[in-house]
């Protein structure tokens, strides 16, 4: 499977179409669907005929012949958009949400919906993990990170709550970005927290990111793809419950330090501010009185719909005590303001991306320990292939930027891909 800067190279040399990466993507689907599950919606006459308007359309769009994955908690005007919840099955918004748009009006064609968690909390969907279908892909973005490592499609978009991004890419071993919280459009999408929710998305590769980011945010693509001129200056983090590391994810974090050393870069340990642990500790107090809010209606409404965890879930965020909410957000504030200064000196941090390789069992996506405080602070994250675990599954490495430095940790990216390869 081609990534989207071959595509693009391969679409104005004249040597591939639009529809002739749909019919790619959709062979592709049928050899490893069957196996992985990522999908909850494909419409195979659909998608091949957007391709083909578009590849008779003059007006071609920067993103002209990519193809890419819908996670199912974007809403989609020609497809059907479930949440990942029986209560809406075949539920047809009337719009498009704002980050499919914008990828369709810059030329792509949305091939289908992918498998989400419900509501992209925890209650897992069918998706297995390409690299061994007994174990999971992550969530909440189970169909897109699993899509995209299957080779189905060269991107896909994805939301992160607590690390519903960078966890899957990780355990597929895929590139996974979350931009700076608020830098892409959320209109269309089925929110569970206002503070944390950020979209983002999956590539093979962090130089396919760029087309794609530009598209999404209106900024030129130059803006974004940069490289260094040298090597950079990172803070290494054994951050926040680092106990809940693996032994193998601690030894590829290791490895990964060692190797970027011998590359040129400057490294430094990071002892985190007690704010950013503070933030930490208080950060589910604010996404759970979020996310019981975000689902007052299925609360009050259809909750003999919701899956036990959900409920469960929701009971706890209404439990939440405003006056706690009020000050897990203050503190969410001061580590803010911390990192900003505590970032001084350094191009980004690096840390592990999950706990380790894809635990065994579809029962669970993982523990997004290590996600989710980034997430809460509007930082953007990367993470990138680093090695495997003793199961042979895929680990990675996560880059960790200051807030609105998204096109110099993607520069950084492409640096620490190369240094890893």
């Amino acid at each position: 499977m081609l990534g989207v800067r071959d595509i693009l190279k391969r679409v104005a040399a004249g040597e591939t179409t639009g529809e002739m990466e749909t019919r790619a993507c959709l062979d592709r689907i049928d050899e490893r669907e069957a196996a992985i599950g990522a999908w909850i919606h494909l419409d195979r006459d659909r998608a091949l005929a957007e391709a083909r308007a578009r590849d008779r359309s003059r007006a071609r769009g920067p993103l002209h012949g990519v193809v890419f994955g819908i996670k199912d908690i974007f809403d989609t005007v020609d497809m059907p958009t479930s949440y990942g919840s029986p209560i809406y099955a075949g539920h047809r918004p009337s719009a498009d949400a704002a980050c499919v748009a914008l990828l369709r009006a810059a030329g792509a064609v949305g091939l289908g919906k992918t498998v989400t968690t419900e509501f992209a909390m925890t209650h897992p969907g069918k998706t297995r993990n390409p690299h061994n279908p007994a174990h999971t892909p992550g969530g909440s973005s189970s169909g897109s990170a699993a899509a995209v490592a299957a080779g189905m499609v060269p991107v896909a978009l994805g939301t992160q709550t607590l690390g519903s991004v960078i966890r899957p890419a990780a355990f597929c071993g895929v590139v996974g970005f979350k931009p700076s919280y608020g830098a892409i459009n959320r209109a269309g999408t089925k929110l569970i927290s206002e503070t944390a929710d950020t979209i983002g998305m999956f590539t093979r590769s962090v130089a396919d990111i760029p087309p794609v980011l530009a598209a999404l945010t209106g900024a030129p693509e130059d803006s974004y793809d940069k490289t260094l001129d040298s090597p950079p200056r990172i803070g290494l983090v054994r951050g926040v419950e680092w106990n809940k590391a693996s032994a193998a994810a601690v030894t590829a974090f290791e490895d990964a330090a060692r190797r970027l050393a011998k590359a040129g870069a400057k490294l430094r340990d990071i002892a985190l501010p007690p704010a950013v642990v503070e933030a930490h500790e208080r950060s589910r107090t604010v996404t759970d009185y979020e996310m019981a809010r975000a689902d007052a209606f299925e609360w009050y409404n259809r909750r003999e719909g919701l899956s036990p965890a959900l409920r469960a879930g929701i009971e706890r965020g209404f439990g939440v005590a405003f006056a706690d909410y009020v000050a897990a957000r203050g503190q969410a504030e001061l580590a803010r303001r911390a990192l900003a200064d505590a970032f001084a000196g350094d191009d980004f941090w690096l840390t592990v991306s999950a706990p380790g390789e894809a635990p065994a069992g579809l029962e669970s996506t993982g523990d997004p320990v290590f996600s989710r405080v980034w997430t809460i602070l509007h930082v953007p994250c990367l993470t990138v292939p680093c090695g495997k675990g003793p199961a042979g599954l895929p680990l990675g490495v996560q880059l960790i930027g200051p807030a609105r430095s998204a096109a110099r940790l993607l520069a950084c990216g492409r640096w620490v891909e190369a240094a890893l390869a």
